[in-house]
């Protein structure tokens, strides 16, 4: 029975945390997120991209079935590799998740030509670039 109890509630646990984008607000190696975008792709579940989200966390911007919180804040950079220096197949790889209209934003700006972050808010997400709102929970 009390191992019953555990599973159920690890399985609560990992719904409850499925499908979010906490615990990856503070962004990292392509290899950690590549991965959930693509899991995420081929089931189609929803994704929320919640709080802070910066540098990789963006990728995340590239699942079908992403929803931003109207109060998330997202951060962009160059992509760059582990020495931080700019590298353009890894500011072609965070671009290419992007919709049109944030990467002509993000390219005209020069966002992605420095490691200086350029932070856009939940709001202008879903206003200016197209973004789906996040439903309440």
């Amino acid at each position: 029975m009390r191992n019953v109890i555990v599973a159920m509630l690890l399985l609560s646990f990992t719904s409850a945390m499925a499908g979010t984008s906490a615990g990856f607000g503070m962004g990292g190696q392509f290899t950690r997120f590549d991965p959930v975008v693509s899991q995420y792709n081929q089931s189609g579940e929803l994704f929320r991209i919640e709080g802070h989200c910066q540098s990789a966390c963006t990728l995340f911007l590239g699942i079908r079935n992403v929803c931003v919180a109207r109060n998330a804040t997202l951060l962009f950079h160059a992509g760059h590799d582990r020495n931080k220096n700019i590298r353009a197949s890894s500011t072609a790889h965070l671009l290419s998740a992007y919709n049109a209209s944030l990467r002509d934003y993000l390219t005209s700006n020069h966002y992605m030509d420095t490691l200086a972050f350029h932070s856009i808010s939940g709001r202008d997400m879903i206003q200016r670039f197209g973004y789906r709102e996040c439903p309440g929970k």
